[in-house]
């Protein structure tokens, strides 16, 4: 059978890819494979420039060539690695091999062939390529794709600064808030979430089968490896500096100087953790939308064509945050296995980070995925002021709080107590509220301020909360 959408065995390649294509670039094996290629040839040139009378630095030509490679990487090109790979049955070996083989004919470059995969052990290459890998993944769709959703967030939150809305603690009716300071809440947790997520240093080693430049030391013991090691690690990519292919090779990472045959993948714990706490928050989000638009908070727009029910004609389901909701779990299902797996190997190294670590792509498509579904959702939603309205006028039981409070402020023996009679339990009347008031031994202006106030004005700071977040500068 072929590999079809239909027959796909993962729905991010199935029914949900189209909506990943620009993350499967960079987190499929195809991007692992173009990631190592880069990695190889990047180590190839810095050792042309190292200084060593065996390997002359090489010319501007062989540079240009190198730098198209890596630049022009197609999926054919992965296949004929993959077809080295069945003979090999090594993949980074495959890498090497097909490396070589672009070498041929070309006598500066063939002359000079030994020293690719000079002194690296496989992981070597293959933490460098996944840290590329989260590279790409995380700055070009990742983050993106979450600044949208704040963008939206903070224009909801404005929009409805001042629109008054019943709160809900335990299930109940509480103090007045607004839609935009209850959208403003969110906002400010996934800020503080999308910068823990970016600020993470994405950490790379090149020093050998067990962390210590063993080989690397038996060519040259004399030679400052660990220098050069963090030199290729962290100098720019090539793409980064914009100068033409004779610049210096770099990868644009963060240099691990201690490790043993694998990097310990402590970052991409730290990395998963901040991503699976944005997630979260977002859940968060997802559910309390579901909720309001079940009160009849929210409206969502119509779409012609769309069938909210396959018996239920009215039915305007909202699937997009349900969609979100189950995309975030299993992204973090995911998630958090790898941070808590990556992390643990067995004395200098084990295998069982490989199979895994092939999984991060799938963790970062269902999150995609999820912030693209909550994104839809926001852009449908439509407020509803009539029912918000309705709502705080039947609640009139939530003045029960500055009523009593302005009595304990001018010493009202009981004041709790005497509110907590009038209405634990009942159905509360703004005529019966207001007989309360006027019966109060307190001052006539304080009498009159209560008496204005109403479900809908006891908002407290909410709209100048709400307000602020337009003052906070883009990611």
């Amino acid at each position: 059978m072929d590999l079809t959408p239909l027959s796909a065995l993962s729905p991010l390649d199935g029914r949900y890819a189209a909506k990943l294509a620009t993350l499967r670039p960079l987190m499929g094996e195809l991007g692992y494979m173009h990631r190592r290629v880069q990695v190889e040839l990047t180590w190839f040139v810095a050792l042309s420039d190292a200084g060593f009378s065996e390997f002359k630095p090489l010319t501007a030509d062989a540079r240009a060539y190198l730098a198209g490679l890596m630049n022009n990487f197609s999926e054919a090109d992965a296949q004929a690695i993959k077809t080295i790979e069945k003979t090999t049955n090594h993949d980074v070996k495959a890498v090497e091999y097909w490396i070589k083989s672009k070498l041929e004919g070309r006598p500066e470059l063939e002359a000079a062939s030994e020293f690719v995969h000079f002194a690296c052990t496989s992981e070597d290459i293959n933490n460098t390529s996944h840290a590329l890998q989260l590279k790409g993944g995380r700055d070009q769709v990742l983050l993106p794709v979450l600044d949208t959703v704040l963008a939206r967030l903070k224009v909801l939150a404005l929009a409805y600064a001042e629109v008054p809305m019943l709160s809900r603690t335990h299930g109940q009716t509480a103090s007045p808030t607004t839609v935009g300071k209850e959208l403003a809440n969110v906002l400010v947790r996934l800020q503080a979430a999308r910068a823990k997520i970016a600020e993470v240093p994405l950490r790379a080693k090149m020093n050998g089968a067990v962390g210590n430049y063993n080989a690397h030391m038996s060519a040259w013991p004399d030679f400052d490896w660990e220098a050069f090691a963090r030199q290729v690690v962290e100098a720019p990519e090539l793409g980064e500096q914009g100068t033409g292919a004779t610049d210096a090779f770099g990868l644009g990472l963060s240099f691990q100087p201690y490790s043993i045959q694998i990097e310990p993948h402590d970052y991409m714990a730290e990395l998963f953790d901040a991503l699976a706490r944005a997630n979260t928050i977002s859940i968060d989000l997802s559910r309390d939308i579901w909720g309001y638009i079940s009160l009849g908070y929210f409206k969502q727009k119509l779409k012609a064509g769309e069938i909210g029910s396959s018996t239920m004609p009215h039915k305007v389901n909202p699937i997009d945050f349900e969609n979100a909701e189950g995309n975030f779990g299993l992204a973090n299902a995911l998630l958090r296995h790898l941070s808590e797996k990556l992390p643990i190997s067995r004395w200098q190294r084990d295998l069982t980070d490989s199979t895994v670590l092939r999984n991060m792509g799938v963790a970062l498509g269902y999150a995609v995925l999820a912030y693209q579904s909550l994104l839809t959702g926001l852009n449908k939603l439509e407020l509803n002021e009539a029912a918000l309205a309705a709502d705080l006028d039947a609640s009139w039981e939530v003045l029960a709080e500055p009523i009593q409070t302005v009595m304990r402020r001018f010493g009202v023996a009981g004041a709790y107590e005497k509110l907590k009679e009038v209405t634990r339990g009942q159905t509360v009347t703004r005529e019966a509220l207001h007989e309360l008031i006027r019966s109060l031994e307190i001052p006539e202006a304080e009498k009159q301020r209560l008496l204005a106030l109403t479900p809908g004005t006891y908002i407290g700071k909410a709209a100048e909360l709400a307000k602020r977040v337009g003052a906070t500068p883009a990611p």
